[in-house]
């Protein structure tokens, strides 16, 4: 009899139920440290609202009324050269949650949306995001962070692409490429600074021992360790200018890497015979980080 009672209060609401008012917890390294998260209030989600209307719309000003002034100012150029690029945009939030650390006067509005942005050259981009306005006291947003997952389909701005063969099938044939970033570019600038500088040691530096170089001509170079003195010496001054730097790499693969550089180069030899050409040519890098292997192909130079 008890239990039967019982069940019916609190079936029908007569039986006072706790309710959750607090949950998660931050973590952050500050004061605020293992505070959970509270609910805030829906005023956020309208005013985050209207700001999405003004991105929308690519006004600029409008959008940055929502900001506090430091923001904005911050930003201004940033968006103004960002819409100035826009031909359209269309932000369209599907789920917005405004919370706050308790004891903060911060308010975070997540906002979960698509968004479809045409450019003013034609190209078309579909990206899903996960972004976080921060309010401050003054109900103004003084901060902003954003993730986001492009939709394959994308006509730019994906993190892989392209597919990679190999001479012979292999294990990786049919896998997509990926741009690699463990510093190669700064060391082709490198290299191609102390080339222009005839300085061998410092060209050396950045190969292995022992690396392979197969030249244009059909020739293989082994790149012992006096390679570049020895070859600097046939020459009165150099210059290679390099118009495009490509690290890729093969996905979920270890983290050896190609680079693709398109340059033009001039040699002046002692005998005054000059060499003026384009070139074309793939630095291959092993997991120290050194280059290991590099191909070259040349044509004549076009205006």
């Amino acid at each position: 009899m008890k239990y039967t009672i019982l069940k019916f209060l609190v079936f029908t609401g007569l039986l006072a139920t706790s309710q959750i008012s607090e949950a998660g917890k931050w973590l952050g390294n500050n004061d605020l440290k293992d505070n959970p998260y509270e609910l805030a209030s829906d005023e956020y989600m309208k005013l985050t609202l209207e700001s999405v209307a003004a991105y929308n719309n690519n006004d600029v000003e409008k959008e940055l009324s929502f900001y506090d002034k430091e923001f904005a100012d911050n930003a201004r150029e940033y968006m103004q050269k960002y819409h100035g690029e826009l031909k359209s945009v269309n932000m369209q939030p599907w789920a917005m949650i405004p919370v706050k650390v308790k004891g903060s006067d911060n308010v975070d509005m997540l906002v979960w949306s698509t968004e479809k942005r045409e450019w003013n050259n034609g190209s078309t981009q579909k990206v899903f995001l996960m972004e976080v306005f921060t309010f401050n006291k003054d109900k103004k947003i003084n901060n902003f962070n954003q993730w986001r997952r492009y939709d394959p389909k994308n006509e730019f701005g994906l993190p892989y692409g392209g597919k990679f063969y190999g001479k012979k099938e292999n294990e990786y044939s049919g896998r997509s490429l990926v741009f690699s970033n463990r510093g190669e570019v700064k060391t082709i600038e490198s290299l191609i600074e102390n080339y222009n500088k005839m300085d061998g040691e410092a060209c050396q530096a950045f190969f292995a021992e022992n690396a392979v170089f197969d030249a244009y001509d059909g020739e293989r170079y082994t790149m012992s360790a006096d390679f570049f003195k020895s070859y600097f010496e046939n020459f009165e001054f150099v210059t290679w200018k390099a118009y495009g730097i490509v690290p890729l790499k093969i996905q979920n693969t270890d983290p050896a890497s190609g680079v693709l550089v398109s340059a033009t180069e001039k040699r002046v030899s002692k005998d005054g015979t000059v060499w003026d050409k384009e070139l074309m040519e793939q630095f291959y890098f092993n997991l120290d980080g050194k280059i290991e292997y590099v191909e070259q192909w040349v044509r004549e130079k076009k205006e």
